[in-house]
This record gives structure tokens, sequence and C-alpha cells, in this order.
């Protein structure tokens, strides 16, 4: 198996990391003082699971490495639809893109047996360019349960959680997706091929619809948010209306508010990786997140007052962030 990560930030180098641990061929595609770290030292892992470290190719030139098997994307959505020419040369006729993002996904209707089959969601594919530059009968989804970051050049801290939950849009239990777990799992992840991969989307969404910006907007923690009596109910509110959606669609999270709730407030004094694009000046990737849901509460005539709120206003937030 040859795997190619493209965008090695605090996920991508980790899984990389992992892979190659599993004596699979990894290339790692970054750029910048991360990846001449890489370059020189390999990737070292900082976990409570135990550390480790691992040497897998680096470069910043997808043409060197060439057509792949799976090319892990572990850049941000926002960046999607520019991609296309990083993808192009590692492709084969076979080659997948397991796209390890936050929201909702470029493929949501794709493959999906509903009077919704094909449609395209604006907010996530601007005029279709997210699926010219990744082509959806390629696309494997990722719904990412670990928490990492970048400690310094090279360095991943592993935060919490090691799943990683992938499927195909159709539902089916693919033998590409079978091998890709199986590697994942050698390398010490949780990689369960899920057939219906629409429930995580939405389960994980449950929190990051309304925590990321929320604390954008608040500048405040996860546990800051959920322990503030008023910002609790409009998260609760922002829930319920995001389970609304996703059962007008024929998806039903198996998970309560509360149960939900308490995981977020087990957190702590985290940062959601909104507020950290914030605060690094980057744009906040909230158009898959909570503008994608606006736009299909408007496709499946939701009222989801709340979420229309908080979209407003972050979306003027983000139109302040420098690009």
């Amino acid at each position: 198996m040859k795997v190619a990560v493209l965008g090695a930030g605090a996920i991508g180098a980790y899984v990389g990391a992992a892979l190659h641990r599993a004596g699979v061929e990894v290339h790692l595609i970054a750029r910048g003082p991360h990846l001449q770290k890489i370059r020189e030292s390999g990737v070292r892992v900082v976990s409570p699971r135990g550390d480790f470290e691992a040497r897998p190719n680096a470069t910043d030139d997808p043409a060197e490495v060439g057509p792949v098997d799976h090319v892990f994307l572990g850049l941000k959505a926002n960046r999607y639809a520019d991609a296309g020419p990083m993808i192009k040369p590692l492709l084969h006729d076979e080659t997948t893109i397991i796209a390890a993002q936050n929201g909702i996904p470029w493929w949501y209707f794709h493959g999906i047996d509903t009077k919704y089959r094909g449609h395209r969601i604006d907010s996530v594919d601007p005029g279709g360019a997210v699926s010219a530059a990744l082509p959806v009968d390629r696309a494997i989804g990722c719904v990412v349960y670990a928490a990492t970051e970048i400690a310094s050049p090279g360095v991943i801290k592993h935060l919490e959680g090691t799943r990683f939950s992938i499927g195909e849009p159709t539902g089916e239990i693919s033998s590409r997706c079978t091998d890709f777990s199986q590697a994942m799992i050698a390398g010490g992840l949780k990689c369960p091929v899920e057939p219906d991969l629409r429930k995580d989307i939405w389960l994980k969404l449950m929190g990051n619809i309304a925590f990321n910006p929320i604390s954008a907007l608040t500048r405040a923690t996860m546990k800051s948010i959920c322990t503030h009596h008023d910002t609790r109910e409009v998260v609760i509110r922002m829930m319920r209306e995001t389970l609304d959606v996703a059962a007008r669609l024929g998806t039903y999270p198996e998970i309560s508010i509360e149960r939900r709730m308490a995981g977020a407030e087990r957190t702590g004094e985290h940062k959601t990786s909104t507020l950290q694009d914030l605060e690094k000046g980057k744009p906040m990737e909230l158009d898959v997140i909570l503008k994608a849901v606006v736009e299909l509460a408007d496709l499946t005539t939701a009222e989801a007052p709340t979420l229309r709120i908080v979209s407003a206003l972050a979306d003027l937030l983000n139109t302040q962030t420098p690009t």
C-alpha cells in the first residue's frame, strides 16, 4: 500500500506516522519549518499512549511522489477547491481520497437513495469547484475523533482519541475501505468501517456546530461555554435544531444531547480549532460546519432560528479575518 498525506499538519502527520509504523509506504506533503524538520529527523509523536517516532518520506511536491493507492487529505475544507493541482499527480485509476474533515462533506448526497440524490450543497461545494478537484467517485468519508496539535515543527502532541471512522458514501463495505482500515489498525489506531457514516458526521457535528462558532465569538473554552447557564442553553437549542435537520434528511444520531454536552464539558479548558484559527489570523472553517446546515435547513424547510442567528454573526466575524 502506498499512501500520500496531503496536508501533513497535526492530524495528517499523526496518521502518516502511524501508517508508517505499520509498514505502509507513506509520503507526507507539507511545507515550511514543519516540512524541514520532518526531513531532518522524521515525525515524533508525544502521546499518553506512548511516544514513538517515524521517518516517512516528506516533500512539498506531489509530483515527486507520483500515483498512490490512497490520498489522506489533512487540509481544511476551505482549501479543497484549490487542491486539484496538488491531487492530480497522486492519482491512478483507483486512487481513493480520504478526507478527514469536519462538517458536511461535498459528497454528502452522492450514492444516497433519497430525493436529494446528487444535490450540490453550495456552501460546501461552491459552483462545483470541490467536486471538480476531488471527484466524488474517489471519496471515502472520514470522521476524526482524535485530538492532536503541532507542539513544534516535526513534533505532534497527541491529546486524546485514536478513532478515525471511515465509510463509503454508498454505505458499501468495500475492499478499499477495509484495506485502509487494517493498515490504520496495524499502526495503533481505531478505524471502523461504518455502513452509515452519515450518523457519525451528524454526531460530531452536534458539537462542532455550536462550540466552534460560539468559542470564536466569545473567545471561550469548551468548559466555559458548557458551565455558563445562558450559553449552555444556546448550545442545547443549536443541537436540537441540528438533530431536526438531520432527521429531515433521514439520519438519526444515536446519542442524547445531555450525553453530548457531558462529553464536551469533560474536554475542559480546551480551545476549539476554530478559535485557534481565529487567534492565528486564519479564515475559520465554518461554511461546512454551520452555513451548510443552514442551507440544508432551507432545503428541508426546517426553521432552525438559533442556527441562523449564530451563522450570521459568525459569518460577519469571518469576513473581518485577514486572508
